[in-house]
């Protein structure tokens, strides 16, 4: 439910399947590619949070375990036929979490930005053996073990600590987002949905403005809602001028006016 480095830390927002049936995705089969060299330094671990307590020495150790991937959108991380007991760090790129229930529908559980840390590690109480992992678009990611987490992050007090914090976090998460599916209607759901998504999304450096890049039905499997009903949603804000809608993306014209949605309740 809801931290460059690579593999980074799962914001875990769980959330409800898309009440659609969709086809079942296929990735293609291929191996991961290294990412290329660039001739400057590269770190997976000294931009995520998680990791600031690492000494250089330490950093430079783990960096040596943990290369650089590259998948590309639509290729998987990991999956549930082919599970990974490892820690993920995502240094570029955006993931997908989601599940495939029996009728083909899909649970998005979360779409995660550059620094967040996610995977199958049940040493620090992370379980992902159910899940698919996607690369929405171009992705750097970086991969550490049981052994090397278990090795080099548990035994040291601040990381454990911050561990504890970020689970306890996704916790609070998750049940606030049960709630809101209980209690709220679609359109206040949605518009949390956004901005939540909006805070994590980078600024045009001319316009300021933000734009989510997402599509109606990865936003309706985070919502827990059918593809049409959001649809109808999203139309019904871009009437209103609380967003504009592009292909692929919903760039943010009224924050104000989204926030002041996200807290109806009827």
């Amino acid at each position: 439910m809801t931290t460059p480095g690579l593999n980074a830390a799962c914001s875990t927002t769980i959330v409800s399947a898309a009440s659609k049936t969709t086809t079942l995705w296929a990735p293609h089969e291929r191996e991961e590619e290294p990412l290329a060299e660039t001739g400057e330094p590269f770190s997976c671990l000294n931009a995520v949070e998680l990791f600031a307590d690492l000494t250089a020495e330490e950093m430079d150790t783990l960096d040596r375990m943990a290369p650089p991937r590259l998948f590309h959108s639509g290729e998987l991380v990991f999956s549930q036929s082919q599970p990974t007991k490892a820690l993920f760090i995502l240094k570029a790129g955006r993931i997908r979490i989601f599940r495939v229930a029996e009728d083909g529908k899909t649970l998005t559980i979360a779409i995660l930005e550059p620094g967040a840390v996610f995977g199958e590690m049940l040493l620090v109480g992370m379980q992902m053996y159910d899940n698919y992992a996607e690369a929405l678009e171009e992705s750097t990611v970086c991969q550490l073990s049981a052994a090397e987490v278990e090795n080099h992050f548990l035994s040291n007090p601040k990381l454990a600590v911050r561990i504890s914090r970020l689970l306890g976090e996704q916790v609070a998460r998750l049940e606030e987002r049960l709630t809101d599916m209980a209690l709220r209607p679609l359109s206040a759901r949605t518009a949390a949905t956004l901005l939540t998504l909006a805070d994590a999304a980078p600024r045009n450096r001319f316009t300021h403005s933000v734009a989510v890049k997402l599509t109606h039905e990865q936003l309706a499997g985070l919502l827990g809602a059918t593809r049409e009903a959001t649809s109808k949603t999203m139309s019904d804000f871009a009437a209103t001028k609380l967003i504009r809608q592009g292909r692929g993306r919903i760039i943010i014209e009224d924050a104000e006016g989204l926030r002041r949605t996200s807290r109806t309740t009827f």
